[in-house]
């Protein structure tokens, strides 16, 4: 496929691209920084070449993930309307669902702290339910209306918002932290752990604090919807091989998905590379999400990863660790902000603001320049099309015009933002007295940039850093508020920005859903805040049912709900201030965020030949604070599509989305029956691990 000049004697314009986008706006995405978004300038043609003066066609390199080929879609298939794709069944459905999924999801997060994505088990689960609803009704003699790959979507972005609320609302974490166990558990005579920073849970505040805080993540990016799944081409691994298994079910020649594998006790924590790696993290998991994820995304955020996984599980926090006796206490808990988990949340924290700040405000300088600007004539252009590409192009271009063609205009995004602001401004202190309102307007005003950059980052890898942005307005609002009400404050700030960026992610990544499955853009926004309004009901009820049931947050319970200490603890050292952090800790910070700010700069300022090959920070950033053996899984899966690619392109670039999604949807749906498994305390009747020899 090529691009060339109009020439002077055609009478032809064409003013759009391939993704339906004006000249000028290419012009101003243009200027954003060359392979920081990977998919952008491997997607459209050579900007430099086609916005100069040369004449020359250029040639436009094939995508990195063939959207289309691996969701196949039928040019005259029918869209209903917005309206159309919401229905009664599909509603009764999600909410079915979503009640499920946040026992499940309150189940993991009272014993382990871990929660899977359950995306791909939303859209599974969804399509068997109502395909059997149908068929039941069918065999009654009733008429059915058919069951479209729109409503499917509908159902698993309710869901996602409902069962989403179970993990954000903190009801393992931060919430639970404020309550007399814990707060006995700690210690009373403990420095900074105050009996007037408790508040016991209870069913109606519990509901009215999630109510206020839950739906302004969804306001909060909608604006940039656009910019995130169109211009970045972000990927969201998990959003599209949820797309992807829904569009096989809706389709004849839908993709085959490959089986999953399932946990093994043994194999998850194999020393694939010797002990000592395997105690610094650095071990193949066997983890086919994590795999599948490395065939999805682009190499260079896969070896982003792996680079920064070497860097600090290699050489930075066994040298922080050398140091411990120095430069923090030995022999503190693997969790204690005191000693090297403190580096290790502080240090990715950095990396990740420098890298999302510094993409923020170059949105924003390109928006205003591009607004503020006369638009300036352009050399008009026209495609030569070949009939192997045609139709490729046909169908993106048809989701890109269903994707904007319900817009969600700007102002209700700005004016819902605001009014839910006044709101919690207004209730927030009611509920938390020490959370004062200036304090609670700040929290809003400094979540939508932390939203962006974990939206952002979850595009490029799959993970939600949304507790790790929470403990950033935990820490800020604690330290402010000090020990007259600080922890309270701080729990109460955490709890807002979690939900907020939380949200914006699962919006986000709903949003990539919607698009590869030609959903309407207004309607996934309308089943989030219908799946946000299902969840504030639901999520405390189902955890209410476990509050009264159980005895949570006894280190002898089964539910010890590991994280309300530690996120008391975190409230605790944010009340004492930043001084109380290791040594050199906010140095390595400094250090850390100025090196993501000059990355990107580098990356902005050096030819495309060189640029493509420097790291993406916000990717080095993840395995900082997770471990390294998810970029080993994620690094095979880049490595095998390498080979393939070598091997037969064509073959690779046609089937490697759906083997990585086979392998994403295949381990999504063992969460299922896996965490079934673990309510009812079946365990495997044995387990291999691995020591030294000479150990006892």
């Amino acid at each position: 496929m090529k691009w060339r000049k109009r020439q002077e004697n055609e009478s032809e314009i064409v003013i759009y691209d391939i993704c339906n986008q004006p000249l000028s706006f290419l012009s101003s995405i243009s200027q954003l920084p060359k392979t920081t978004h990977p998919f952008l300038h491997s997607r459209f043609c050579n900007f430099d070449s086609i916005m100069g003066t040369a004449a020359a066609a250029v040639e436009i390199s094939e995508p990195l993930l063939q959207q289309d080929e691996a969701a196949p879609v039928d040019l005259d298939e029918p869209i209903p309307d917005w309206k159309e794709q919401i229905t009664i069944r599909g509603l009764v459905v999600s909410a079915v669902l979503g009640a499920l999924f946040c026992i499940i999801t309150h189940k993991l997060n009272l014993t382990v702290g871990i929660i899977p994505s359950l995306n791909v088990a939303a859209g599974l689960l969804g399509f068997f339910s109502v395909k059997s609803w149908t068929s039941f009704l069918t065999k009654l003699g009733f008429s059915t209306r058919p069951f479209t790959r729109q409503e499917n979507t509908v159902i698993q972005t309710c869901v996602v918002a409902c069962y989403g609320l179970a993990f954000s609302g903190g009801f393992g974490s931060y919430l639970l932290s404020m309550d007399e166990k814990t707060y006995k558990l700690i210690g009373e005579d403990y420095p900074g752990n105050r009996a007037e920073d408790v508040k016991n849970p209870g069913l109606l505040w519990m509901m009215g604090f999630i109510f206020v805080v839950s739906f302004l993540g969804l306001f909060s990016l909608v604006p940039l919807r656009k910019v995130m799944v169109l211009d970045y081409k972000l990927t969201y691994p998990s959003g599209t091989a949820t797309a992807m298994l829904i569009n096989s079910f809706h389709t004849h020649t839908g993709a085959e998905l490959a089986n999953g594998v399932g946990d093994s006790c043994g194999f998850d924590n194999f020393p694939t590379f010797g002990l000592a790696l395997f105690n610094n993290t650095f071990y193949f998991d066997f983890s086919p999400t994590y795999v599948g994820c490395g065939l999805i995304c682009p190499h260079l955020v896969n070896c982003s990863v792996l680079l920064g996984a070497i860097i600090s599980w290699g050489f930075l926090w066994p040298f922080v660790s050398s140091k411990a006796g120095d430069w923090y206490p030995a022999g503190l808990g693997s969790n204690d902000f005191k000693g090297l988990y403190g580096y290790k949340v502080f240090v990715a924290i950095s990396l990740i603001l420098g890298d999302g700040i510094y993409n923020l405000i170059k949105i924003i300088y390109v928006t205003v320049k591009e607004m503020s600007t006369k638009r300036q004539s352009l050399p008009t252009i026209t495609e030569v099309i070949d009939s192997n590409t045609s139709k490729l192009l046909l169908e993106e271009k048809k989701r890109d015009e269903i994707f904007l063609r319900d817009r969600i205009p700007f102002w209700v995004a700005v004016a819902g933002y605001v009014c839910l602001v006044a709101v919690s401004m207004s209730t927030m202190p009611l509920i938390f007295p020490p959370l004062k309102w200036y304090l609670v307007l700040c929290s809003y005003i400094i979540a939508p940039a932390l939203a962006f950059c974990n939206s952002y980052g979850t595009g490029l890898t799959d993970w939600s850093l949304a507790s790790t942005y929470g403990k950033i307005g935990l820490f800020i609002i604690a330290s402010i508020v000090g020990s007259n009400g600080g922890v309270l404050a701080g729990l109460a700030a955490c709890g807002v920005v979690m939900s907020i960026v939380s949200t914006a992610a699962d919006l986000m990544q709903d949003f990539k859903t919607g698009y590869l499955t030609k959903s309407s853009a207004k309607s996934m926004f309308v089943s989030q805040i219908v799946g946000t309004a299902m969840g504030c009901v639901i999520a405390p009820l189902t955890f209410w049912m476990y509050w009264t049931a159980f005895d949570i947050g006894s280190p002898d319970s089964p539910y010890k709900a590991p994280y309300a200490v530690i996120y008391r603890e975190m409230a605790i050292l944010g009340v004492e201030g930043f001084s109380e952090l290791p040594q050199h800790c906010l140095a390595i910070c400094t250090g850390f965020f100025v090196a993501a700010l000059a990355i990107n700069l580098l990356r902005d300022l050096t030819p495309k030949n060189i640029s493509q090959y420097i790291p993406i920070p916000m990717a080095m950033a993840v395995p900082f604070y997770i471990g390294a053996y998810f970029a080993i899984d994620m690094f095979i899966g880049t490595v095998i599509l390498f080979i393939w690619e070598r091997i037969n392109r064509k073959e690779a670039e046609d089937y490697a989305g759906a083997v990585a999604s086979g392998l994403i949807c295949g381990d999504g749906i063992w969460t299922i029956p896996s965490a079934i498994l673990s309510i009812f305390k079946v365990d495997p009747p044995i387990c291999m691990y691995f020591k030294p020899s000479g150990s006892s």
